[in-house]
């Protein structure tokens, strides 16, 4: 008798709490091997192909695509064991193998072949097919302190195993052999209607297991209550503003939303800028493109140029590739320089990360930069290639303005902005000139240095966009 298993939505690493189902890869009744992709997801970072540890026949799918999944829901159900197959070709009947090697990402697993899609006939199974689970989405922690399940299924649902799942929700949520926890509730979304709502969770009678609160228990309970303070002042907005289109924040657009939030309520920041003559630096990269002619290599960008000077440049001011530790009180001024670079792609805003820049020549640099762009526009950065920067380069001159003021990527401690390279007019050698102008701007953490340090540091880069000669002294 084949065994039926849960596969659920994996630690996708690096913080990340909730993915979005992008595209189903395979369907019920579907053969899969083990590691073989099965869903593609979207998180805040990138997207990603998820493979089943597992060797069997799909025989449920949870969620339907555009929902959004915590870390820890059920994924799909898998029938491991023995299964008659349909005949593929001449061949007869085959089986699937079971086995399975946990709970891996593309790339890191067993490494076995997948195998091409089959079916299998609805009697060669025993197990039930399982019926899916609605989304729910991950939330912080209620302020009563009661711990946290990584899933729950929503009011009405019945997920596989249910009788292990209702035990194993229970106990996590302080629900034990009839003993209730400081709160009995295990979902986040529960969690989080009833803090939309003022309702008090300790209130309510739980008509789940063991006296769980379900979301159906929530709703009724706002049904019957009286309108909220929070009800009323939307009411009060509606009143005054027609009803609009709502955009869910969330995805790439709501990780920026959180980060760009948090940057301004905990970073005290300033920005200082300068107008620069680019010429000399465009004609410093004409020269290194005209080099060598034909087949030699990539063409040089402006931005490779721009972060190869703000590799030197904080190396003369190292106080602007740190963070600030708040609980320790303490600057953290960071051995290496891992420069990210604002990149806008259809699904938003992303800042991929240019590993050890500071080790890296103009040319590395470029490579890299065009590299990891062009992953950002085609949706398969990884999440590691996104996270761990120092130091930000955003080039907001390619939406055709000439300055801005840069809010910081949260926890680095300063962002250079650039503006378009545009013909102004320009007093060159006494003379007024039509010449190459850009604006910089550099904001920065005014906790880890002063004006004079921040101003230094932005005067060396716009030395070394003036004259290009300046930056072959540090090399």
């Amino acid at each position: 008798m084949p065994q039926v298993l849960e596969f659920k939505l994996p630690d996708l690493g690096e913080g990340l709490t909730e993915a979005e189902i992008v595209r189903w890869l395979v369907e019920i009744g579907d053969v899969v091997a083990i590691d073989q992709p099965v869903v593609e997801v979207e998180t805040a970072k990138a997207m990603v192909e998820v493979p089943c540890p597992y060797g069997g026949v799909v025989t449920a799918r949870f969620g339907e695509e555009g929902a959004e999944l915590p870390v820890g829901a059920p994924l799909l159900t898998v029938a491991v064991g023995s299964v008659e197959l349909e005949p593929t070709g001449s061949t007869g009947e085959a089986e699937a193998e079971p086995s399975g090697s946990g709970n891996v990402l593309v790339g890191y697993g067993t490494g076995a072949p997948p195998v091409r899609r089959r079916r299998v006939r609805p009697e060669g199974l025993s197990a039930p097919a399982v019926a899916p689970v609605a989304p729910v989405a991950p939330v912080a922690p209620a302020a009563s302190g009661a711990p946290t399940a990584p899933v729950a299924p929503a009011a009405g649902v019945v997920p596989a195993a249910s009788g292990a799942a209702a035990s194993a929700a229970s106990a996590a949520s302080g629900v034990s052999d009839g003993v209730r926890g400081p709160v009995a509730v295990v979902s986040p979304l529960v969690r989080k209607l009833a803090r939309q709502h003022d309702l008090d969770l300790r209130r309510l009678a739980g008509s789940g297991p063991d006296g769980l609160i379900l979301r159906a228990d929530v709703e009724s309970a706002i049904r019957s209550g009286a309108e909220t303070p929070q009800e009323a002042a939307t009411t009060d907005q509606a009143a005054v503003h027609p009803a609009g289109e709502r955009v869910p924040l969330r995805g790439v657009r709501g990780a920026v939303a959180d980060k760009l939030a948090r940057s301004r309520r905990e970073i005290p920041d300033a920005t200082c800028w300068v107008d620069a003559d680019a010429t000399e630096l465009m004609a410093a990269r004409a020269a290194m493109n005209g080099a060598g002619g034909p087949g030699a290599g990539p063409k040089v960008s402006v931005l490779a140029l721009l972060a190869r000077i703000c590799t030197a440049a904080l190396a003369r001011y190292p106080e602007l590739n740190s963070t600030v530790d708040q609980e320790a009180r303490e600057i953290v001024r960071l051995p290496g320089v891992n420069l990210g670079f604002a990149a806008q792609t259809e699904r938003g805003l992303v800042v991929p990360v240019v590993r050890d820049a500071h080790a890296r020549s103009t040319e590395s640099i470029g490579a890299e930069i065009t590299r990891l762009t062009e992953a950002a526009r085609a949706g398969t950065l990884k999440p590691a290639e996104l996270t761990g920067g120092t130091f930000t380069l955003n080039n907001y001159g390619v939406f055709g303005v000439d300055g801005s003021t840069p809010i910081i990527n949260h926890p680095e401690a300063a962002m250079l902005g650039v503006g378009r390279i545009a013909p102004k007019p320009w007093v060159h050698e006494g003379e007024l000139a039509v010449r190459r102008v850009v604006q910089l701007s550099l904001t920065f953490d005014h906790r880890v240095c002063d004006g004079g340090t921040a101003g230094g540091f932005l005067r060396y880069v716009a030395d070394c966009v003036e004259q290009p000669a300046v930056l072959l002294r540090t090399l």
